[in-house]
């Protein structure tokens, strides 16, 4: 008998996450096909050469026979403490044990925020560009994201006018990427306490990620958003092992509560929380060893983001290339791993930067992710990751210019 289709849930219909889209389908069939692609299109930084810390393996090898079975769902003790701890060091007030939850990277931690907190119809501010599983979560829960503008002529700071007129009566939070992903950005201190002005104005739960704090360049200095909230505001913050201490597949995140009058009256969310994080049972048990040890330990992500390191000097080169090509002009990224250079419109013309990137990826073997999979309204940027050795990096950046010299839509 005909039979219809099996057709994926109506919750899908307003998501997507293109760093891992269409693109990387076409990437995946010429690899099959026996050739060499370059992916500049995710911040994984172990196919590159940055590796975690021997200590940090060390730990979680030789706390294995003690990892087999579940923990504390909302992780293990030790690893809690240590965040604690580094909440302290970060001048986040009032985060206890009971304050923090370990999931299986940031990413499950986002989704589970939002499926608590979010109802039909509910809507949270998201910046643009933003990482896209922000938006992607938001939608999957039955909430809507708005996406706040930032100024790419303000070192991509939020606009905080375009934010204020998107508050509406259905705006329950509103999300800060600080360092940023795509941009590069770090927001100084009063720009953050803007944000948090507008959020305690109209009584918004805050979610800060934060997981590139420790990635930052020429002393540029990074402020927690909790450790300049107010008593009564909620702070939510999210960190991790994958960027700072290269541990990307441990999958090792964290969430942190802040706001002690704020979390009284939050506690059924917190509940709901609660009630999510027992569901999943725990997060990986093994990958929670690497916490103590990452966050007490030597920091040794300093020796690539100071003068003479690896990631300062590949933002450098990412940088200077491509504010070299004709047409091409990007923001020096502050912090993160990333680059989000504008194509002139006026001399490119792209109507399609998803196009744009699967003709990159078909004549010069180069994986970037178009400006839009951001959630950026114009078809005017991509997302470079800064991740490759120097000298593949200057190979890849002078074939892009190439390829930029003839292409045009």
């Amino acid at each position: 008998m005909d039979t219809a289709p099996l057709r994926k849930s109506h919750k899908l219909d307003n998501v997507c996450y293109d760093i891992r889209g269409p693109v990387l389908d076409h990437a995946k069939r010429l690899e099959e096909e026996g050739q060499r692609i370059l992916k500049l299109n995710i911040g994984n930084p172990a196919p590159f050469g940055f590796e975690a810390p021997e200590e940090i393996l060390q730990d979680v090898m030789r706390n294995l026979p003690t990892a087999q079975g579940y923990c504390d769902s909302k992780g293990l003790y030790s690893a809690r403490k240590a965040i604690m701890q580094e909440c302290q060091r970060k001048a986040i007030p009032g985060v206890g044990i009971e304050d923090i939850f370990i999931g299986n990277g940031v990413s499950e931690l986002i989704v589970m925020a939002m499926q608590a907190l979010l109802n039909d119809g509910d809507e949270v501010l998201i910046p643009a560009p933003d990482y896209p599983l922000w938006t992607a979560a938001a939608n999957l829960s039955g909430g809507r994201a708005v996406h706040y503008l930032c100024d790419e002529q303000a070192d991509w700071a939020p606009d905080m006018a375009d934010i204020r007129e998107k508050v509406t009566g259905h705006t329950r939070a509103i999300v800060i990427i600080n360092p940023n992903n795509p941009t590069g950005a770090v927001y100084p201190p009063e720009v953050v306490r803007e944000l948090l002005d507008i959020a305690r104005e109209h009584d918004l739960v805050v979610f800060s990620d934060e997981i590139y704090d420790k990635i930052l360049y020429d002393g540029t200095e990074h402020v927690a958003t909790g450790a300049l909230a107010a008593e009564d505001q909620l702070v939510v913050t999210m960190n991790g092992l994958s960027k700072s201490y290269r541990c990307a597949g441990f999958r090792s995140g964290w969430m942190t509560f802040s706001g002690n009058i704020a979390k009284q009256r939050a506690e059924d969310f917190l509940q709901g929380i609660n009630m999510l994080a027992s569901m999943r049972l725990c997060a990986n048990v093994p990958a929670q060893h690497a916490i103590q040890t990452a966050l007490g330990g030597y920091q040794s992500i300093n020796d690539l983001i100071l003068p003479g390191g690896r990631l300062l000097a590949q933002r450098d080169i990412t940088y200077d290339k491509l504010n070299a090509i004709p047409g091409v002009s990007c923001v020096k990224p502050k912090g993160a791993l990333y680059a989000f250079p504008r194509l002139d419109p006026k001399v490119f013309n792209i109507a399609d930067d998803q196009q744009l990137v699967l003709d990159l990826l078909l004549q010069e073997k180069i994986l970037l992710v178009q400006g839009t999979a951001f959630n950026w309204p114009d078809p005017d940027h991509v997302r470079i990751v800064t991740l490759p050795w120097a000298d593949q990096l200057e190979d890849a950046l002078d074939r892009f210019a190439r390829f930029l010299s003839r292409y045009r839509q």
